[in-house]
């Protein structure tokens, strides 16, 4: 008898968690798989009911915006402006992490309310706000305004990832170093930085994601003199007569990026925790 409900719960939890695992699949997986298919269109057939794939597939659209110059500006400009944003991130989230991890003060709230701030607004208020300043002081329609007013969006995120992992780094370990002889310079560079590399890696990772695929900001500041891939996926999509096509082939090049870098930064955290494991760290 206990071996009868032992079995029969077993199935039954089998049974969920392939239902789960293939719900997950099928929300994940078939968006994506859609938009390859509309990307992979053959012109002359279309794609109408009853069909359930194209019946005929063709690189007819993928030929069409590979040739067009525009679009590898926009890939350039998209991976300029994401890199700039992620750099002036990085450098202001080194030392405001640690001063919300190291240096708790009374004040400690409110600057966590500050950095939190564009967070909570929403971004189209935000974008607006900005945007008139960047026309009064002549930084808008200019690679560095746009990646200054992304790094205003996406810098919360990059302060609460670098603050976590200063709260992460025991202070014994640096008291260590110190009594050691290390400088501050030296206690810095040799043993502060590496420790922060995990999480600045990760953090730059998402803040450069982020700013990759920022629209509200590159449309409002950026355009239509700086036209990113999401401003131009946009104007595909948001046109009278959208090609969808065309938008499904933008849209595949907005998320190889994307997913290529996530695979990144995957493997580079678990070589991290794999050196910490062993003590290489």
């Amino acid at each position: 008898m206990n071996l009868l409900w032992f079995l029969r719960v077993r199935r039954l939890r089998w049974l969920l968690a392939i239902l789960l695992l293939g719900s997950t699949a099928v929300i994940v997986l078939g968006p994506l798989v859609v938009t390859v298919l509309w990307s992979l269109i053959d012109p002359a057939t279309g794609w109408f009911p009853p069909h359930l794939v194209p019946p005929r597939l063709s690189l007819h659209f993928w030929r069409k915006n590979l040739a067009t110059g525009t679009i590898g500006d926009s890939t350039l400009l998209s991976f300029a402006v994401a890199a700039l944003a992620t750099l002036v991130c990085a450098g202001l989230a080194l030392p405001t992490g640690y001063a919300l991890a190291r240096r708790p003060r009374r004040w400690h709230w409110i600057a966590e309310f500050l950095i939190l701030a564009p967070i909570a607004v929403p971004g189209v208020a935000v974008a607006s706000g900005l945007g008139a300043l960047f026309i009064r002081w002549h930084m808008a329609y200019t690679v560095i305004g746009l990646a200054l007013a992304h790094a205003v969006v996406l810098l919360p995120f990059m302060v609460r990832v670098v603050t976590a992992t200063y709260q992460s780094i025991p202070q014994d370990l640096l008291d260590a170093a110190s009594n050691l002889g290390a400088s501050p310079a030296q206690l810095t560079v040799q043993v502060l930085i590496p420790l922060l590399m995990p999480g600045l890696f990760a953090g730059g990772v998402f803040t450069f994601i982020g700013s990759f695929q920022e629209f509200v900001l590159s449309f409002i500041i950026g355009a239509p003199r700086l036209t990113t891939l999401p401003v131009r996926l946009w104007a595909v999509v948001g046109a009278q007569a959208p090609i969808f096509p065309d938008a499904a082939v933008l849209s595949i090049m907005v998320l190889i990026p994307i997913f290529l870098l996530l695979l990144l930064v995957e493997s580079f955290l678990k070589q991290e925790y794999l050196a910490a494991g062993f003590g290489k760290l």
